[in-house]
């Protein structure tokens, strides 16, 4: 049964508890169509909060570590120029040895070989030691002059991946300029210096080649998996901002609609006084 009093509204109480509702489910709706999200922050949704927080770190981590694998690869291009234009010289260290197995050369003839030889020789130590990426260089093993191996980060769980370096000046250079047809001879022959040290520039490319690759594919497969996570955390914590802003409009309707409601109860203790005139 209603009670008519001045003391307390209950119709009044009744339209504000309406009013507050209202009210807070708009600022809910207008927080999701500010920000786009359903999940801004943990009192929105614990749960779903902590998820998506911890997927952001895993795309941070992939981020991070496709940063790293950017560095090696460039090590590793700068390792792939020096190694190619050292086979070109290799080419024409081939060419000077031909010319230095011939026993026909005169004194002066064969000098002048074997210094073409020499400077082919020192063009190909200069490729080596100036093959350096942000001071780092994979064709040399001495850690004090920025080589040895890369152990590079390779996904957002730390797990790493190791490029071998390898002794350039000790194993991909030719010896001293022969100084005699035979010596020459020898050189280019199976197992001589010039075939060991072309079987071994091979192994080196092949063997970076390899590994250029394999961080290919990681970069690639790191940056699919990271648009795989976003699509999910879209999925979890993106707003329909269709839905919300069909919402917001009746809610904005209600506000309306429950500012009358409160106002009309307000009146209603002014209509008791007419009972006393």
């Amino acid at each position: 049964m209603a009670m008519n009093s001045v003391v307390t509204n209950h119709g009044a109480i009744v339209a504000l508890q309406s009013l507050n509702r209202t009210t807070d489910a708009l600022s809910i709706v207008q927080k999701r169509v500010s920000t786009g999200v359903r999940v801004a922050d943990a009192k929105d949704d614990g749960g779903a909060f902590a998820v998506a927080q911890s997927v952001r770190g895993d795309v941070a981590g992939l981020t991070a570590a496709n940063e790293q694998l950017g560095g090696t690869k460039g090590v590793l291009e700068t390792t792939f120029a020096a190694l190619g234009k050292v086979s070109e010289t290799m080419v024409k260290v081939r060419e000077t040895l031909t010319r230095l197995a011939d026993g026909t050369l005169n004194d002066e003839q064969r000098d002048q070989y074997e210094a073409q030889y020499t400077q082919l020789r020192t063009q190909i130590q200069n490729f080596i030691s100036d093959a350096t990426y942000n001071s780092r260089t994979l064709l040399d093993t001495d850690t004090a002059a920025g080589g040895g191996d890369i152990v590079t980060t390779r996904n957002e769980s730390g797990s790493t991946f190791t490029v071998t370096a390898i002794d350039g000046a000790g194993t991909l250079v030719v010896a001293a300029a022969p100084t005699t047809a035979t010596a020459a001879q020898t050189a280019l022959q199976s197992g001589g210096d010039f075939k060991t040290i072309e079987s071994a520039i091979a192994d080196a490319m092949n063997q970076f080649g390899s590994d250029s690759n394999y961080i290919d594919g990681q970069v690639k497969y790191n940056k699919d998996k990271a648009d795989a996570l976003e699509g999910g955390l879209g999925a979890l914590i993106d707003a329909d901002l269709a839905k919300e802003s069909a919402k917001l409009q009746a809610l904005q309707i209600r506000q309306q609609l429950g500012t009358q409601a409160l106002s009309i109860s307000n009146q209603s203790p002014q209509m008791l006084l007419s009972l006393f005139r």
